[in-house]
């Protein structure tokens, strides 16, 4: 196999089955708890938002759960996805470590969040939904969902963190043309929307921001609900398809990685990469490392606090036990959207917090130095929050080398970066900035949780 550089599964050998990491966890997380009452939440409170199929998957603790056929068959337009070896890339670091990245960027959406979208939209078929609201932060998740929904005939409203709103039109348009109305947030759409814009009438928005001001709005109407692109556990279990195709893939190159990286954001494209693989560690024993990598400007996982948080900023979502910078946290406009998030993933957190997997945070010059060299050895243009996982993956080639060993490094490109480009022209022209947050302001954001 030292010649095969593209890994490909057939669409027989796709995966027929979601992983549940909650089968094979050695502590099982904390319940999320009502944001009145501070008790343990039931079926009955989410009931309102989701539907019943997808909150039986929230607290599944089966191992495995079976992938709709219909499900598969929309799968099945982009996936199995490629696993590369990135020969030219190794050859231009001159290590001696092998470097693979599993591809996301194939999809209709540009990235991994078709994986979650469409078993999204059909579960919401299935139970009657007329129309979904949700948020998004840099495009992709709303792009993902956009066609779902189209797919399935369910009317979308997606509101867009206002700083990718305008740094990426594109998407924007991606989802109109798929039919989804798409508003910039904060809005005055909405009465938190309005009261965030009343104070900071500027405000570059937030995913926790945005996800309040979908919220408001789905809970009004008994015909519609509410779909998240990240964090809970339903998003996380769609994802790991993408581990799966990918342990198989590395079986046929006769490898098992060393050390997996996933850019991490609320954690869906890592659990993708990582859960089914650390199965491997829970199961076989294997030692296998995990990196999930954030920005210096939101570092949650490296510098926040494990604790009871709301998942959006007005506190209408449950009290979720997770690494968080507090729910009032607003990050700064750095060009990877989809990591400007104030917290983690539960399943991620009990990771993190029982030591079983490592977080690091980067600043965004390194990233696009590593997703411009990527670019030109690879061939393929990364979005933003690939380039987190690239330079990741390279630092721990460089280490490697410095060590004097060789190791096999699996990294997920959870998306192209085709409709970013003028974060890259910013880049070019000396115009992105390194964030990275003081302890007074993580402290200053921490003490407003109550």
């Amino acid at each position: 196999m030292e010649k095969t550089r593209k890994i490909l599964l057939s669409e027989k050998e796709m995966p027929t089955k979601w992983y549940n990491i909650m089968a094979d966890m050695p502590n099982k997380p904390m319940p999320p708890l009502h944001p009145a009452t501070k008790k343990p939440i039931g079926p009955e409170d989410l009931a309102p938002i989701f539907p019943m199929e997808l909150i039986k998957q929230e607290v599944a603790t089966d191992r495995y759960i079976e992938i709709p056929e219909e499900v598969q068959d929309l799968y099945k337009t982009y996936r199995p996805s490629p696993l590369f070896r990135a020969y030219n890339l190794e050859k231009s670091l001159g290590t001696k470590s092998k470097i693979y990245y599993k591809h996301e960027g194939l999809s209709y959406a540009g990235s991994h969040k078709a994986n979650t979208a469409i078993p999204q939209a059909y579960y919401n078929k299935l139970e009657g939904v007329k129309r979904i609201i949700t948020e998004t932060g840099a495009g992709q998740w709303g792009s993902a969902l956009s066609f779902a929904c189209q797919y399935f005939g369910i009317d979308l409203e997606v509101f867009m963190v206002r700083i990718s709103y305008d740094q990426k039109p594109s998407r924007k348009l991606m989802m109109n043309t798929y039919g989804a109305q798409v508003t910039a947030s904060p809005s005055d759409r909405t009465k938190f929307g309005r009261e965030i814009l009343e104070k900071h009438p500027d405000s570059p928005g937030s995913l926790g921001i945005a996800i309040s001001e979908a919220m408001e709005i789905a809970v009004q109407d008994s015909d519609t609900k509410y779909a998240l692109g990240s964090v809970l556990n339903h998003v996380l279990l769609h994802q790991t398809i993408i581990g799966q195709e990918a342990v198989l893939q590395m079986e046929i190159a006769g490898e098992l990685p060393d050390v997996i990286v996933g850019c991490f954001g609320g954690g869906s494209n890592f659990a993708g990469i990582s859960f089914p693989f650390l199965k491997l560690n829970f199961t076989e024993g294997k030692n296998i490392r995990f990196i999930a990598v954030e920005p210096a400007s939101c570092p949650k996982l490296t510098r926040g606090k494990f604790m009871y948080d709301f998942g959006d900023t007005s506190g209408m979502t449950p009290l979720l036990p997770m690494y968080t910078l507090g729910h009032n946290f607003i990050p700064a406009a750095i060009h990877a959207g989809g990591l400007r998030y104030h917290g983690a993933g539960v399943l991620v957190s009990q990771l993190l917090k029982d030591n079983l997997i490592e977080a690091r945070s980067k600043k965004q010059k390194e990233c696009f130095e590593a997703g411009v060299l990527f670019a030109r050895t690879e061939a393929i243009i990364p979005a933003p929050e690939s380039n987190y996982a690239i330079a990741t993956a390279i630092e721990e080639a460089k280490m490697a080398d410095e060590e004097g060993v060789s190791k096999t490094i699996l990294f997920n490109l959870s998306g192209h970066g085709h409709f970013d480009l003028t974060s890259y022209d910013k880049y070019f022209g000396g115009n992105l900035e390194d964030h990275e947050l003081t302890n007074e302001e993580i402290e200053k954001s921490l003490s407003e949780i109550s």
